[in-house]
């Protein structure tokens, strides 16, 4: 009888390791992010050399502040006060 090695390698890669990208969490957490009154806007961004995600809020407030987490999924949140944003004019 031949007996075969417990551990193989395979071509596969275990989606359990690998880190989700910045937009991938903001297309799934934008929606809650932005339902939290202030916040006009999220987008991705770069915090201390690192991808992080960025929340925009019109006024940052002790409660605002709160709401939103230090982090999604592992990536940093960075909290921006930008005031209302506004679309721009075509010319």
């Amino acid at each position: 009888m031949m007996l075969l090695p417990l551990c193989c390698t395979s071509s596969r890669k275990d989606s359990a390791l690998q880190q989700p990208t910045v937009a991938q969490v903001l297309e799934r957490h934008t929606r809650r992010l932005m339902s939290l009154r202030g916040v006009v806007g999220t987008a991705e961004g770069e915090c201390a050399g690192q991808p992080c995600i960025l929340v925009l809020v019109d006024r940052l407030t002790p409660t605002l502040r709160q709401s939103i987490p230090s982090e999604i999924e592992n990536i940093p949140v960075e909290v921006r006060e930008t005031g209302q944003i506004q679309p721009s004019e075509s010319s």
